[in-house]
């Protein structure tokens, strides 16, 4: 008998050590692919500009500089910092106003009875087969004519209306049972504080998940700012990298410095987070009906 489970658990640990060196052998590449250029960014923003170009790589800078951060932060005309407060502006101020319009949208599609929603919300699916490209210039010609070009509600009010961000939200408010609602009606609650109180924190998981997507999705975001943004004061990080690389500003050693400080937040975002990021892609992949 203890011969027979010595076998069995060996035959498991076989089999475990086997998927192990599998999934290693799998992800270890991939995990190579993401990583190289990290480094390699990371490696050339210490390096002296007349180092840049040098073959072989040279992936521990000799000797290693701070040079090319100096003349980023010195340089009147590469405000760095103001760029990088623009970019945390519109990333929170976005991500607050994405996360709580969809919800409220969310809710109403879910729990709500009005007429005309299932057309509504079917028109709102239907716009998620919309190219991006065709909605781009009545997009920039409606902002144009409410004067809001060049300000950061050109970027804050485009992306409001997430469509993904309205469908996650409905999804997770179909699974809060209704007995909940009906419970707080009976004790006078207003429909207002039933979503804000009750329904709410039972989509907190989901919420968070919205809250990562929108977040890195503002923060990363080059192409619209690039358009709705001209005074260089009010360019956003990944828009001011571009300035870097223009001009006479085309040295390898400015334009990895300033990648590196845009990159850092976003690393140390998914470093500190990595379980919450995790658990929010998977409460999203587990949305209700």
């Amino acid at each position: 008998m203890n011969q027979t489970i010595a076998y069995l658990e060996r035959r498991r640990l076989g089999r475990y050590v086997a998927r192990s060196l599998f999934l290693w052998l799998c992800f270890l590449p991939l995990a190579l692919i993401v990583v190289v250029p990290v480094l390699y960014m990371i490696s050339m923003a210490f390096t002296l500009e007349a180092n840049q170009m040098k073959f072989p790589i040279e992936w521990i800078p000799n000797p290693p500089t701070l040079s090319n951060f100096q003349k980023i932060f010195v340089d009147p005309q590469l405000p760095i910092v103001r760029w990088f407060i623009n970019s945390l502006l519109v990333a929170t101020v976005g991500t607050a106003i994405i996360v709580f319009l969809s919800s409220l949208s969310g809710y109403a599609f879910a729990r709500l009875e009005f007429p005309g929603k299932g057309f509504l919300f079917s028109l709102l699916i239907f716009s998620l087969m919309i190219p991006s490209a065709v909605t781009l210039i009545p997009a920039f010609l409606l902002l144009r004519d409410l004067k809001l070009l060049n300000t950061y509600h050109a970027i804050w009010w485009p992306a409001a209306a997430s469509v993904t961000g309205i469908f996650l939200m409905r999804q997770h408010f179909f699974s809060i049972p209704g007995e909940l609602e009906d419970a707080a009606r009976v004790d006078g609650a207003s429909r207002f504080r039933i979503y804000w109180q009750i329904c709410l924190p039972l989509v907190r998981g989901a919420m968070v998940a919205l809250f990562i997507f929108a977040f890195l999705g503002l923060w990363n975001d080059l192409f619209w700012p690039l358009i709705v943004l001209s005074e260089r004061a009010a360019l956003t990080l990944p828009v001011g990298l571009l300035v870097i690389q223009q001009g006479s500003y085309i040295q390898r050693g400015l334009a990895f410095a300033g990648a590196f400080i845009a990159s850092m937040p976003v690393l140390i975002f998914y470093a500190i987070f990595q379980r919450k990021i995790i658990a929010g892609i998977v409460t999203a992949g587990l949305a209700g009906r």
